[in-house]
């Protein structure tokens, strides 16, 4: 049976092309909000973090009615880091929005997202975004899409299927540049006729795949998915299985059903074929489980997830400052939110070390276990983590390491400081083109990416843009430099003043300012020459009497102050330092925190 009355769909691109402010308009003219009613722009990045730096971190359900038919919409994440939570969701649709920019064209997680929707026989719509853009470059950015459809060996139908020109801002689209668009009716009807409905048997033994785990203080942890046969009810007793793992659950009764409509998630007494439900009633439900009825209990297979390329080590603080601003601060504290993260990320893997006190957590990228540790520490826990390193494999007795594909776009100036850059870090510049901006495509190791966005910021004078997705493992490059200049570490335990730090910011840039509490062995500032450099500054002047004291002490200026962000500290840290994360401070630090101690075991080393 087809159920026309449904449209499943996934809006799919690269980061910043557009997809949650395509969403808004969605549901302004799908008729979600009254008519006046204020609105918030971007309304399905709804955490702090999302809203906070303007990217979309998880998948999101929604809903939508146009005419009779009932369109359920998910939303995903651009960023390549968060690819785990495209690859996931898809097995919940039926079809794709691909969402691409007018100006910047096929980037490389449009590329990974497409190749993810054509393994799994996903009809795709192509919708140009931001036509409305005084760059844009419509026709030749068609040009660039069709060539990636055939490189992807897509079928033809897809490549048959017309192309919209969207303004999401505006909420307007058109099938012809020639035809100015005034709302978003072509591409709800070109949905409807292109993207098929759900298909399969209504009257047959219950079963959903879970796709998405969400979690609720009152009700415990929520599947969502698909059914893909047959019908649930509130009430009714089921179990659920994992094809991977061949375990079965005890039965237990279905304490809540909802489906999404609008930005709410409402009670339903039936779901049935098609729906996108969301369940109640197991603790121990997780993503790739199928909840089906106790008479006939098959699993159903889940998508691969890409592995991951980028591991951390996060372990229990133990600096002098241990234990002051965290709430959670043990092992096992530690232990227990990591091991809880996995249950609602399917990209995140964490392994036990050889100490109780230490964790190995490995990632998709530095973005995506950064969001973790701020997640973290926003929510109390206090530890300390290493510098990022890559994940190395041996494929047929050879070691390898990741390798992406990097596509960068900046003035023609500033073109020859990339390639040089990207060179120095065993990158090979693949492709080139344009004039006044030029569009550079590298196949660059993922350890020499590391630390380098804020040089390429510096280099390109701020108006380059750089974004990286995994291509595949290659044998290991060799040694890429990772920092070129030492730290300046403190000396002693105190607090820092104007004195100190007037003549330690002459050895290179601080980190810190004036007032803060320090330990021996804690970065204070960036060496502006290799090698790290030991700098007292809690250092006090001493006592004079003299008349000119006070205004010599006046004349002490601090010139070179630079905090450091999160990801920056990530950047910036070595082999033989850590960075000390707590819910009200981020302190970069060396392992070892006394100078002697160091030097002695850099003597063993050598």
């Amino acid at each position: 049976m087809i159920r026309e009355d449904i449209r499943n769909i996934a809006i799919i691109a690269h980061v910043d092309h557009g997809k949650t402010t395509l969403v808004d308009q969605m549901l302004k003219q799908g008729g979600v909000y009254h008519e006046n009613q204020q609105t918030v722009d971007r309304v399905m990045d709804s955490g702090d973090i999302e809203r906070e730096r303007g990217i979309t971190i998880l998948a999101k359900n929604t809903a939508v009615h146009y005419g009779k038919t009932k369109i359920n919409i998910v939303d995903t994440p651009g960023h390549a880091d968060f690819g785990g939570e495209v690859e996931r969701v898809l097995k919940m649709v039926d079809g794709v929005l691909l969402l691409v920019d007018a100006f910047e064209g096929p980037m490389p997680q449009t590329r990974f997202v497409l190749q993810k929707a054509l393994d799994l026989k996903l009809k795709v719509l192509i919708v140009i975004n931001k036509i409305d853009r005084p760059d844009a470059r419509c026709e030749e950015v068609v040009g660039e899409i069709l060539d990636l459809l055939i490189d992807l060996d897509a079928d033809e139908s897809t490549l048959d299927n017309p192309i919209l020109y969207v303004s999401a801002r505006k909420g307007t689209a058109t099938l012809s540049l020639d035809t100015p668009g005034t709302d978003l009716r072509p591409l709800f009807d070109a949905i409807l006729h292109y993207i098929p409905a759900p298909e399969g048997d209504p009257e047959g033994p219950a079963q959903v795949l879970i796709s998405t785990i969400d979690y609720s203080d009152y009700v415990g942890r929520i599947g969502v998915g698909r059914v893909t046969r047959g019908s649930f009810r509130e009430g009714m007793m089921v179990v659920h299985t994992n094809l991977e793992t061949g375990v079965t659950s005890p039965q237990w009764r279905l304490s809540g059903l909802f489906q999404y409509d609008g930005l709410k998630r409402i009670a339903a007494k039936e779901v049935t074929m098609g729906d996108i439900v969301a369940l109640t009633g197991a603790e121990d439900i997780s993503i790739g489980d199928t909840v089906c009825d106790p008479g006939c209990v098959e699993g159903l297979p889940f998508v691969k997830i890409s592995e991951p390329t980028v591991t951390m080590t996060f372990s229990v603080n133990d600096s002098p400052f241990a234990g002051r601003e965290g709430e959670y601060v043990t092992s096992r504290h530690l232990r227990a939110r990591l091991f809880r993260e996995l249950q609602t990320d399917v990209s995140l893997r964490v392994n036990e070390t050889e100490t109780t006190d230490a964790f190995e957590v490995c990632g998709r990228g530095e973005l995506h276990l950064s969001i973790l540790i701020e997640n973290m520490r926003r929510q109390g826990y206090e530890f300390a983590v290493s510098k990022p390193r890559v994940i190395y494999k041996e494929i047929d007795g050879v070691k390898c390491e990741p390798i992406e594909r990097l596509v960068v776009d900046t003035p023609q100036a500033t073109a020859g400081a990339v390639i040089e850059k990207i060179g120095r870090r065993r990158g090979t510049l693949e492709h080139m083109s344009g004039t006044d901006r030029v569009r550079l495509e590298f196949l660059v190791p993922s350890r020499g990416l590391f630390g380098y966005r804020s040089e390429f910021m510096t280099d390109t004078r701020g108006e380059g843009i750089m974004s990286a997705v995994f291509e595949r493992y290659e044998p290991v490059k060799g040694d890429i430099p990772h920092r070129n200049v030492g730290a300046l570490v403190a000396h002693e335990n105190g607090t820092s003043n104007s004195y100190g730090l007037f003549y330690a910011q002459e050895r290179g840039t601080l980190f810190i300012g004036v007032g803060l509490e320090v330990y021996e062995g804690m970065i204070v500032g960036q060496n502006a020459r290799p090698g790290d450099l030991v700098v007292n500054v809690c250092k006090a002047k001493h006592v004079t009497n003299m008349r000119n004291a006070s205004a010599s002490e006046d004349s002490l200026r601090l010139v070179s102050i630079r905090p450091l962000s999160l990801e920056e500290c990530l950047e910036f840290i070595d082999d033989d330092e850590l960075l000390e994360v707590t819910p009200k401070n981020l302190r970069m630090r060396k392992r070892i925190l006394n100078a002697g101690d160091r030097a002695r075991q850099w003597r063993k080393g050598n």
